[in-house]
């Protein structure tokens, strides 16, 4: 093994450590000693790989956004859509946090209490992407499909990050016992029926 993989497989043990940390450790703050002692390394040891615990959260929310938008890409070229395209999406990120406990904390803000303002911020953008996202699917509709919202494009994809960022906070407020999956596609359907004109 070569040293530059001993490095990256380092900065990955300490990322997959504090994403477990912050899935099991509901109510206590990660701590860089907390985290140095369940990666078994010094503090010093963890700040030779990531000068501070920002850039350790800012490395798990880049996970979060290569892994959503890349899966995100992929849906925008398999489904034809707007309902299929919109449904995907939602369902993708309820899933991703049902898998992804720790990241599903980040996304709620609940495991940022305290951190860099900076870190906050790039969660809003990642949301705010994705409602970009949706619009642009809402807006194709139009075009492609002769389906208009009932109401502006704006307001329908708002409403439809609006039902899964609810769905995620309850998931991690009830400790994780209140799947954001289970019963969404009925949910969805729900919201859809006098979605479009």
């Amino acid at each position: 093994m070569t040293v530059t993989e001993q490095k990256i497989s380092r900065k990955q043990h300490i990322l997959q450590a504090l994403a477990g940390m912050l899935e099991q450790d509901l109510e206590g703050r990660i701590t860089t000693a907390k985290l140095a002692q369940e990666v078994g390394v010094s503090e010093a040891a963890l700040y030779r790989h990531f000068p501070s615990k920002t850039k350790m959260f800012e490395a798990l929310i880049e996970f979060i956004e290569t892994t959503v938008f890349e899966r995100i890409s992929k849906i925008i070229k398999d489904q034809t859509t707007a309902l299929e395209r919109c449904d995907a999406i939602l369902f993708l990120l309820l899933g991703f946090c049902e898998r992804n406990p720790g990241m599903a904390r980040i996304l709620v803000g609940d495991a940022l209490a305290g951190e860099n303002a900076k870190l906050h911020a790039r969660v809003v953008k990642f949301f705010e992407r994705v409602e970009t996202q949706i619009k642009q699917i809402l807006r194709e509709a139009e075009l492609r499909e002769g389906l208009r919202p009932t109401l502006t494009v704006t307001e329908g994809a708002n409403l439809l990050i609006s039902c899964v960022e609810g769905r995620m906070g309850q998931f991690v407020r009830s400790g994780y016992r209140r799947s954001p999956t289970e019963g969404w596609r009925d949910q969805y359907q729900f919201l859809m029926t006098g979605f479009f004109r």
